[in-house]
């Protein structure tokens, strides 16, 4: 039986106590810190643990139980200081893989020196999702895989209905490729009430993207974003 992994998160605002949430939600363990306790009070109930102390104290940090985390997630906000210095104490106290939140592209560069195994940039992410939003309108949204290469849904381009996925040749043509298709349709039952089946496609080349469908696809930034103009 695989062992199961434990997560420490440092740092509890907003971004921090969703994480918490949704580790715990998918059957997680996880160990809630902070210095402020009102903030620990807010997730006491949630976290498998919630512990008040003061992670750039190396002591408060040597004594924590952190010997079974797996994956530490430094979600401190602003204080970059805070951030940066708790960084280097879990590399000290040996912690596998951290996880750690920047808020600018100098802190992002702190981080990986010190050892961060991997950065978040909300500010920097969410900023490229809007703008990529902005210009490509027909993308409903994007996650990005890696800094040139996303995963995004959009409708179909109205040059794209009606059409097989073979002729379209997405893969030759756009260099994308088509990873699922979601399907609504509506109907009414016998006492007249709408009943909406959301249907998900895994497709083959004899396929036809209908209008109202939504298309998984996977390509370069630059290659989605050429679609807006089919």
């Amino acid at each position: 039986m695989a062992k199961e992994k434990v997560f420490a998160v440092i740092g509890l605002g907003t971004f921090g106590r969703k994480v918490c949430e949704i580790i715990t939600d998918r059957g997680g363990r996880v160990i809630a810190i902070d210095n402020d306790a009102t903030l620990i009070d807010r997730i006491k109930d949630t976290a498998t643990q919630a512990i008040l102390l003061d992670a750039t104290d190396v002591d408060s940090l040597t004594d924590a139980p952190l010997d079974d985390v797996d994956v530490a997630v430094v979600a401190i906000g602003d204080n970059i200081a805070a951030s940066i210095l708790t960084t280097a104490l879990l590399k000290r106290v040996g912690v596998p893989y951290i996880l750690a939140r920047a808020i600018s592209e100098l802190h992002e560069q702190v981080l990986k020196q010190i050892g961060a195994d991997e950065i978040v940039n909300i500010e920097i992410d969410e900023g490229i999702r809007i703008g990529s939003k902005l210009m490509s309108p027909q993308v409903l949204d994007r996650i990005p895989v890696t800094q040139t290469v996303s995963v995004a849904e959009l409708y179909p381009p109205k040059s794209f209905v009606g059409k097989s996925l073979a002729k379209l040749d997405l893969r030759g043509k756009f260099n994308i490729n088509v990873i699922a298709i979601t399907r609504v349709t509506l109907s009414i039952d016998e006492t007249g009430n709408s009943i909406r089946k959301e249907q998900v496609i895994f497709p083959s080349g004899s396929d036809v993207p209908e209008e109202t469908d939504v298309m998984l696809i996977v390509g370069t930034n630059e290659d989605i974003d050429a679609l807006k103009g089919y």
